[in-house]
């Protein structure tokens, strides 16, 4: 039976680790009648996070996707992670997703990961709701909540409710729209009563709904003209524009709540089918061509053409599974597809409807549905499916470079093969993840996000794949930059075959302050043809990416390619590859190189008694602290240390704390290394 777009929400739970995302989703499966027990993250028994791995350390690690129902709607739900080291994942649920909800410690407030996933949202232009959970929590303030949201995330965030009572008094919240009190009455939260506000609270809930239609007036022009004319504003006239609003992504609504406690889940259901978008109010996707010969249009109607883009892959023995966002058309189990980018035809085996992982076959699927595949066999994450005449691809997926390295190798010769196999099935699901084999010592150097993302893989390569290996220590991937603006000239000539090869390439390298490196052409015809340009890009882009003696990638400069010489019938492409790699190597050598080290930004949460212990530390590890904020009895510490410095920094900070502190850290920047540092390399 088909589904009603207009009842459909494509939504994520987003947030900083430990801030509840688990919890509030284990909530929302439980009140919309989809698991009958609320699962618990410390208890190891959530159903979003099933993987062992999960269960064990009490985080997400990889999105889990599901859908439930509410009040006649549809909802397809996914579970991010919230820890650094696993922000692809986020990255690959906000690409697909329409809205997303935002959840914030009602203590601590915006946190050092919210911020990134946020800014994630804001590159998909995702309309969000937020969160404020654990009020129930000693220290939790609301107002500070709402403050930090708006000036550390510089959005436009007004208070949708009020909440009823603080730490262990909070019961409930005043709804600001309908202008009722909400209050939470058994432990399970299942029930709760309609009242009218507290009267200790009406002054405050007048003051704050004004603040509320006033800040919409300011963005909704339909609200605007009655608010000018001092009507008062009715409960579906404030809720209409409160919806345009949010869809516009002109105002983020503030609801309150403790997940842990149940209490608030049920305003947040009603926040998601009232506020966030449909697929209908996203619209047709306008997608670029792959042949450069304009767009296409794909509307969210199932008589138009497929259009599906795979955001997920999960190696299986049983049949690998890709999970797909449907935008446009219908897709049926068994029905030959098109991938855009391998340029082949696909054969979608079974579908299926998620339930983390659970499984529902399904015999068809369509616009808005977010499902899963097997028998996809060359469809990998970010690829999309089209019919052939319309060939487009969907971009938007952005992936961190990786940050650190070590090795590994297998414990047997025997073994090398199986590992071989297992590194490149990890690759493929994971797009954070790289691994190359070194050729003088035949190990296998993985490089990923941090020591927990490497830590993860390791199990998973023991676990899973059955591969018992040795692991080496943890090492910083290092970068190279140049010094100074320089050029560089070489000319290649050799004989092959008896038959000579010439080309000569003149190019110069120049320091930027971006992170990637750029590669230009500017070569004037009469000099190099345009038949040998491609040969000579991809050769600097190559250089640049191999780098030099120490094989660290080179960032943060730009290669002008500006002359270069051919003669008829001895210039190949390869002869002018070769000569552009060695132009490339000389104008490094010229402008000197230098040793750039990955820089954190960091967040800790102390108590205020080791304060003293915990920066002292930091600033130890050449750290730099930016701000501290002290909170009652806690401080937040902020600032920033080069990753080199942080291996094995939860266990020190648990013992300076006595198990009481907490961190985390983002990759923020690429420094110089000092070069009292750099002498005491070994490479």
């Amino acid at each position: 039976m088909p589904v009603d777009l207009k009842t459909v929400r494509n939504i994520g739970i987003v947030a900083h680790i430990d801030a509840g995302k688990t919890t509030l989703s284990e909530r929302i499966l439980y009140y919309t009648k989809r698991e009958h027990r609320m699962g618990t993250v410390d208890e190891g028994t959530a159903k979003m996070d099933y993987l062992e791995e999960e269960q064990q350390r009490g985080i997400t690690i990889t999105s889990a996707a599901t859908s439930c129902a509410w009040k006649g709607h549809h909802i397809n739900l996914i579970d991010t992670p919230g820890h650094v080291d696993f922000t692809a994942e986020v990255e690959r649920s906000l690409s697909v997703l329409d809205g997303a909800v935002g959840v914030f410690c009602g203590v601590a407030g915006v946190q050092a990961q919210s911020e990134t996933v946020w800014r994630q949202a804001d590159r998909h232009h995702v309309p969000r709701i937020a969160f404020v959970n654990k009020l129930d929590r000693t220290g939790a303030d609301p107002d500070r909540a709402v403050r930090s949201i708006r000036a550390r995330l510089g959005v436009n965030a007004v208070a949708a409710q009020l909440p009823i009572g603080r730490e262990r008094d909070f019961e409930g919240v005043v709804d600001l729209v309908r202008e009722i009190a909400l209050v939470w009455t058994d432990e399970l939260g299942e029930t709760f009563e309609e009242r009218p506000i507290p009267a200790a609270l009406k002054d405050d809930a007048e003051l704050a709904r004004a603040d509320l239609v006033e800040q919409l007036a300011n963005v909704d022009d339909q609200l605007s003209l009655h608010f000018l004319e001092g009507k008062p504003i009715g409960a579906e006239e404030l809720k209409q524009a409160l919806r345009r609003a949010v869809i516009a992504r002109k105002l983020v609504p503030v609801f309150f709540g403790a997940a842990l406690r149940n209490r608030g889940i049920q305003a947040v259901l009603d926040a998601i089918v009232d506020y966030l978008p449909s697929p209908i109010d996203v619209g047709a996707m306008e997608v670029a061509r792959i042949d450069g010969k304009g767009k296409e249009r794909f509307a969210p109607d199932p008589a138009d053409d497929l259009l599906a883009l795979a955001f997920k892959t999960i190696h299986d023995a049983h049949g690998d599974l890709t999970f797909l966002r449907i935008y446009s058309g219908v897709l049926k189990s068994n029905q030959s597809v098109f991938n855009s980018r391998e340029q082949k035809a696909e054969r979608v085996g079974r579908l299926y409807r998620m339930h983390a992982d659970e499984r529902e076959a399904l015999e068809e699927a369509g616009p808005g549905e977010i499902v899963g595949a097997i028998g996809l066999r060359f469809t990998k994450t970010g690829d999309t499916l089209c019919p052939k005449p319309r060939a487009v691809q969907i971009e938007g997926m952005q992936f961190p470079d990786t940050v650190i390295s070590q090795s590994i190798e297998p414990k047997t010769a025997a073994d090398r093969d199986a590992l071989n196999e297992a590194l490149e099935f990890v690759a493929r699901d994971d797009p954070t993840f790289r691994y190359r084999i070194d050729e003088e010592t035949g190990q296998a150097i993985v490089s990923g996000m941090g020591e927990l993302h490497l830590e993860i893989v390791s199990n998973r390569i023991g676990r899973d794949y059955k591969v018992p290996i040795r692991i080496g220590k943890p090492r910083v991937a290092y970068r190279q930059t140049a010094a100074q603006a320089m050029e560089g000239d070489a000319t290649f000539r050799h004989v092959f075959a008896g038959k000579p090869q010439f080309g000569r390439v003149r190019l110069r390298v120049e320091p930027r302050e971006q992170i990637q490196p750029t590669v230009h052409l500017s070569i004037p015809n009469d000099r190099v043809h345009r038949t040998f340009w491609l040969a000579i890009e991809q050769a600097a882009k190559a250089a640049v990416k191999s780098g030099l003696d120490l094989g660290y990638p080179i960032v943060r400069v730009h290669v002008e390619v500006f002359d270069g010489e051919t003669r008829e019938g001895e210039t190949t492409e390869a002869a002018l590859a070769k000569a552009t790699d060695d132009a490339f190597q000389d104008a490094m050598k010229k402008a000197g190189a230098v040793l750039l080290e990955p820089i954190m930004a960091f967040e800790v949460q102390t108590p205020t008694e080791f304060m003293k212990s915990v920066t002292g530390d930091l600033n130890a590890r050449r750290g730099a602290i930016d701000a501290v904020d002290t909170q009652n009895d806690f401080a937040k510490i902020a600032g920033r240390v080069p990753l080199a410095e942080t291996f094995g920094y939860s266990t020190v900070l648990r013992s300076m704390s006595q198990g009481r502190a907490s961190f985390s850290m983002q990759p923020a920047d690429y420094q110089p290394v000092p070069p009292e540092v750099a002498n005491r390399l070994t490479f």
